[in-house]
Formats: structure tokens, C-alpha cells, sequence
């Protein structure tokens, strides 16, 4: 029998496509169709139980807990991510939530917290209740991702609680590509915060020099 909705099967595809786990709206599929078109595949597809309505044209693809057999909440991030589409906006993980990104805390916020070019707002979806805060371009200058949320983590921990252990954590942390990030943004870094940036960006001149002595012992 034919699919009388044949865009359901193009979102469904595509939802499949990026994996288990995905947060989407109806803005992430306006290439397949009209948007009240995208909107009603989007509801058929959550009354079916494919996907789960998390708010307003907010939809999850859970991923399903192997031992347990039940549904896995979706990330924080990926929610405010998909949010962040939906509104046109870009958004940087802030405060505590940004140092327990960098793995520089082990304590989950209670609150998420978000900082926004968009406007500001509370958002609750699924388990997770959402802040964003609207701040000025200043603070959302940076433009690698790592960039502004080592920022922002910095700006938690403040100067007297960036000790030696934290920059040696970021600094072997850190991929090759934040790295350069976070070189070019410096400029867009609070003065007090720059000397420490550049301890973490710092080539390690004993470690380039242990690779190439690998290297030649290695050839």
C-alpha cells in the first residue's frame, strides 16, 4: 500500500541518520516540505512512538537503556543545541556547567545554564530545565566553541582558583584544533584571564622534542 505521507519517511530517515539520542525541530526539515507539512509528519511520527514530544516543535529520538530496556533522557546539551536552531540563536555553556564540560568539576549543576545572543528565557524539556541569558556581543565574541566555554569556565573559577593542576588539565586535554582556537580568540579573552591561556596553549617544547626522538628511534 502506498505511504499517504511520504514526507514522514524522508524526516524519519534522516532522524535515523544522525542516531539514537538526537534532539530535532520542525526548522531542521523545512528542506523536505512546508513547514505546517513538516509539523504534522513531525506529531504522526510522535503519536506513533517513533519520536517523543519534548515542547513546542521539540522532538527526541531516545536511545534505549540495553540493561534496563527503558528510554535514556536526552543530553542537556543536545537539547539546548536543537533550541538554539529552532531560534536562530548561538549559545555557550556557562558558570558551572561550562567547567564540568572541561571535566574541571565533577559536580552536575542544578541548574543549566546558558549564555545567549538570542533572548532570554526558561525552557523545560523533558527532564532538563533549560536557562538562557541574553548578554551583550562582547561576551559571545569568541568564535571557536571551545573558546567561549573555556571562557566562561575561567570566569567561574576566577583568578584564585586557577591553579597549576587546572592549566596542565586543559593543556592535556584539549585537542591540537581548540587549541588554535583558543589562540585566535584570545583577543576576545577579559585581560586577566589571557596569561592563562597562554600557559595552556603553550607548546610543550620537552614533549615535541620527546616525539621526535620516538620518531627516530622508532624509523
Amino acid at each position: 500500500m502506498k505511504n499517504s505521507h511520504p514526507i514522514e519517511d524522508k524526516i524519519l530517515t534522516q532522524i535515523r541518520g544522525h542516531g539514537r539520542g538526537i534532539v530535532v525541530t520542525a526548522s531542521d526539515f523545512l528542506a523536505l516540505g512546508t513547514w505546517p507539512a513538516v509539523r504534522q509528519a513531525l506529531s504522526r511520527l510522535s503519536r506513533q512512538g517513533v519520536i517523543r514530544r519534548l515542547g513546542v516543535s521539540l522532538y527526541h529520538y531516545p536511545r534505549i537503556n540495553e540493561k534496563l530496556g527503558g528510554e535514556l533522557a536526552p543530553a542537556a546539551d543536545v537539547v539546548a543545541a536543537a533550541i538554539a536552531r529552532k531560534t536562530d540563536s548561538r549559545i555557550v555553556a556557562s558558570g558551572a556547567l561550562a567547567a564540568n564540560v572541561l571535566g574541571l568539576s565533577t559536580q552536575v549543576p542544578a541548574k543549566m545554564v546558558y549564555l545567549t545572543n538570542g533572548s532570554s528565557r526558561t525552557i523545560t524539556a523533558g527532564p532538563h530545565i533549560l536557562i538562557f541569558r541574553h548578554v551583550s556581543p562582547r561576551r559571545m565574541a569568541a568564535k571557536g566553541k571551545i573558546s567561549a566555554i573555556v571562557f566562561e569556565a575561567l570566569r567561574y573559577l576566577r583568578a584564585q582558583n586557577i591553579t597549576e593542576g587546572v592549566i596542565v588539565k586543559l593543556k592535556r586535554n584539549l585537542p591540537a584544533n581548540a587549541k588554535t582556537e583558543l589562540k585566535r580568540d584570545l583577543p576576545h579573552a577579559a585581560g586577566w584571564m589571557r596569561p592563562y591561556i597562554q600557559q595552556i596553549v603553550a607548546e610543550d617544547i620537552l614533549q615535541g622534542l620527546k616525539e621526535v626522538e620516538q620518531r627516530i628511534n622508532g624509523s
